[in-house]
């Protein structure tokens, strides 16, 4: 399994431990902007393809294994949905519709699209967008860098987290690191580390929690 470098404080990492050791509960599913709960919190999303492994990171991360509900049927998710993470109004955590919609029509996709990106673009209490993207995939996909376009565009800090790192030797795992990192670098919005998890091995889980954390204590 990778290693991982000590970017992170033992007091960040229990920040993060204690975070997603509280409540997390399941608040709404958001099918228009009208929809939105108050933007009285720090918010971060999950977005990526269908199939990237969403729902399997987001249950890794709050250790409950059926918090967010995956789906044999790529694209089921198909509203923005809010969870509510620590309690106490610390933090929201956003799920969003996958990309690469599978069996759906053209109208169902253009409303879904239209959403995020009104979404995106105008939540002031998002503080980043975690781009989710399999490892297994060996870089990033044109769907994936259409979605990076709109956030530079909106100015929407956004970070690629690579999902089931433990599906690929280490030396490939790396190599799509360099690729990804390399690209970013010549992109105003995006943050400059790439995350490696693991939601079945718990591989990276600490670190993304500790980086969740940091940023809901922002406020």
């Amino acid at each position: 399994m990778l290693d991982t470098a000590p970017e992170f404080s033992e007091e960040a990492l229990e920040a993060g431990r204690l975070l997603f050791a509280g409540p997390a509960d399941f608040v709404l599913g958001v099918a228009s902007l009208s929809g939105l709960p108050p933007a009285d919190r720090a918010e971060v999303c999950f977005a990526g393809r269908s199939n990237v492994g969403k729902s399997s990171l987001i249950n890794a991360l709050t250790g409950r294994a059926k918090l967010a509900r995956s789906s044999a049927e790529p694209g089921r998710t198909r509203e923005l949905n809010y969870f509510d993470i620590g309690g106490e109004g610390k933090l929201y955590l956003v799920d969003l519709p996958g990309f690469g919609y599978a069996k759906v029509s053209k109208t169902q996709t253009a409303a879904w699209t239209k959403l995020i990106k009104s979404y995106l673009r105008g939540r002031p209490s998002l503080r980043r967008v975690f781009l989710l993207v399999d490892a297994r995939r060996g870089g990033l996909m044109d769907t994936d860098e259409e979605v990076m376009n709109l956030m530079d565009g909106a100015a929407v800090t956004y970070q690629v987290v690579l999902t089931k790192v433990d599906k690929v030797p280490k030396a490939e795992v790396e190599k799509t690191v360099a690729k990804i990192t390399e690209k970013l670098k010549k992109r105003g919005a995006a943050h400059p580390v790439v995350r490696m998890t693991s939601a079945e091995k718990g591989f990276g889980i600490p670190e993304l929690r500790a980086e969740i954390a940091g940023l809901a204590a922002l406020g």
